[in-house]
């Protein structure tokens, strides 16, 4: 029997997540709606599959892709409840139960204006490991998607050997690979990981490296991250990175292996530098078509402006969706950058991480129009300049 081939392998972190919808009380701080001893009232309670295997594994099959789940569940009954769900979508088969295993769960706390609070139990992502990966079915994928490793007990353990396993064996079996990060809290056993040691050690394997700025800052300088956020309230830091921190962050994990590196940047967009011809021409299967387009580029694309924002669980994941798909598709850097901010925009117009998403043909048109208005940011640095054709910046 011949076995179908595939677009993606969405692997990684799931849970079960439980959101409450808070009302839009005027509040811009949590200490402002959550105090000892108030009740508060909250509306209804959505509740879905998170993480990358669900958010940017389920955005690509609504955005058209054909994709099959790598996780480890639980059996019991938020597992049963997360396999019905990713079954009515795609073929399971590498979805692996764990007797006697707790599913892993998150309750995110997202009041309109505030920045997001996430209560989450790792349960049996702590035990995924190399061998919970079917490297057969892998190899049927043009392309091997793996998310959240600092919320994933093995995969970050004796400095990364489980995920640098991982990423060499996918890169055997042909597919191209990429991987998604999230931000530890630093005080917790991944947030004292050797996460830049463990990144030397993963990323010769990864083609597309896709963490956001402050996941990049931090693996890589967690001191520079805790002092500014020391000096910013805690507060969200995105706005106080230059050019020059992409740039430079860019450079070294250019230098680790990756082939492409976009870093995630929330209300001001997604940003992307990649090698040069010959080092895109060794991503797998899937690596680009027009390398004159792709290689030795450095772009920054401004995200879309959305207000209200409903919530903004998972919008770095749907944007990874959006950047994949387009890239699946044989589309242009420039356009891949589009459809990455498109995809987190709709995002952020519902509750949860999916009911926002569109098809392609509808995402395409959104994508398409110019009428959209943009979170434009001034950039001083020198080398680049705003380009209205294509509305972003450009590094020459």
């Amino acid at each position: 029997m011949t076995h179908k081939s595939f677009d993606v392998a969405a692997a990684g972190h799931i849970c079960l997540d439980i959101i409450p919808k808070f009302r839009d009380t005027g509040a811009r701080a949590i200490g402002e709606i959550l105090t000892p001893g108030k009740l508060v009232n909250v509306g209804p309670v959505a509740t879905c599959t998170g993480g990358p295997v669900s958010n940017t594994g389920i955005g690509l099959h609504k955005l058209g892709m054909s994709v099959r789940f790598m996780t480890k569940v639980g059996d019991d009954a938020f597992g049963a409840a997360v396999t019905e769900r990713l079954a009515a979508l795609a073929a399971t088969e590498g979805v692996k139960v764990e007797k006697g295993g707790h599913t892993s769960y998150t309750v995110a706390l997202a009041p309109p204006g505030i920045d997001r609070i996430f209560l989450h139990h790792p349960g049996t992502n702590d035990t995924f490991d190399s061998r919970d990966v079917d490297y057969a079915l892998v190899g049927r994928a043009r392309h091997f998607h793996l998310g959240y490793p600092p919320l994933m007990k093995t995969l970050f353990a004796n400095e990364g050997d489980e995920l640098a396993a991982i990423f060499r064996q996918a890169q055997q079996a042909g597919a191209t690979t990429s991987l998604d990060m999230s931000l530890p809290d630093p005080d917790s056993e991944s947030g004292r990981a050797p996460w830049d040691r463990i990144l030397r050690k993963t990323l010769p394997h990864v083609n597309i490296f896709l963490p956001s700025i402050e996941e990049a800052v931090f693996m890589t300088q967690p001191e520079r991250l805790r002092q500014m956020k020391a000096e910013h309230g805690g507060g969200e830091l995105i706005d106080y990175f230059d050019a020059a921190d992409y740039s430079e962050l860019s450079d070294r994990f250019l230098a680790y292996g990756s082939k492409v590196v976009a870093l995630k940047s929330g209300h001001r967009g997604f940003y992307v530098r990649t090698g040069n011809a010959t080092d895109l021409a060794g991503m797998g299967r899937a690596r680009p078509g027009d390398m004159t387009n792709w290689a030795d580029r450095e772009l920054w694309c401004p995200a879309y402006h959305v207000d209200p924002i409903a919530s903004a669980t998972g919008s770095g994941d749907s944007s990874i969706a959006g950047f994949l798909a387009a890239f699946l598709r044989g589309e242009t850097i420039e356009r891949t950058l589009k459809y990455a901010n498109t995809v987190g925009s709709l995002n952020l117009t519902e509750l949860d991480a999916l009911s926002g998403l569109k098809d392609w043909p509808e995402t395409t048109r959104l994508m398409e129009d110019r009428s959209r208005p943009l979170n434009r940011f001034a950039m001083t640095a020198p080398g680049w300049r705003f380009d209205e054709s294509l509305l972003m910046w450009v590094k020459r």
